[in-house]
C-alpha cells in the first residue's frame, strides 16, 4: 500500500510517501494511522492532532473509521482550503 503525504504534514516528515504493508489487524485510516505512528516517531509527533488528519482510499475522500479493504493508494493531508 502506498501511503501519500500532502501540504504540512509532508513537509512535516520530510517526504511524499511511503510504501508500507500494515499487519492484518490494521482494518480502517484510524487504525492504520495508530499503526503508523506506532512504526515511525516522526509521523506519531506530525499526527498528534488527528482531527486535523483528512483521508483519501484511492482518490475517494474517506472518514477515519472507513475499512481499508483492498486500498492501493491511501492519501493523508490537512485540511483543505478554497480559493
Amino acid at each position: 500500500m502506498k501511503i501519500l503525504y500532502f501540504a504540512w504534514l509532508r513537509e512535516r516528515l520530510g517526504r511524499d510517501f511511503d510504501v508500507v504493508s500494515p499487519p492484518t489487524s490494521v482494518t480502517t485510516i484510524a487504525d492504520l494511522i495508530d499503526w503508523l505512528s506506532g512504526e515511525d516517531e516522526g509521523f506519531a509527533l506530525a499526527t498528534t492532532n488527528r482531527a486535523l488528519i483528512h483521508a483519501a482510499i484511492d482518490d475517494e475522500l474517506v472518514d477515519h473509521a472507513t475499512p481499508l479493504g483492498g486500498a492501493t493508494t491511501v492519501a493523508l493531508f490537512p485540511p483543505m482550503t478554497g480559493g
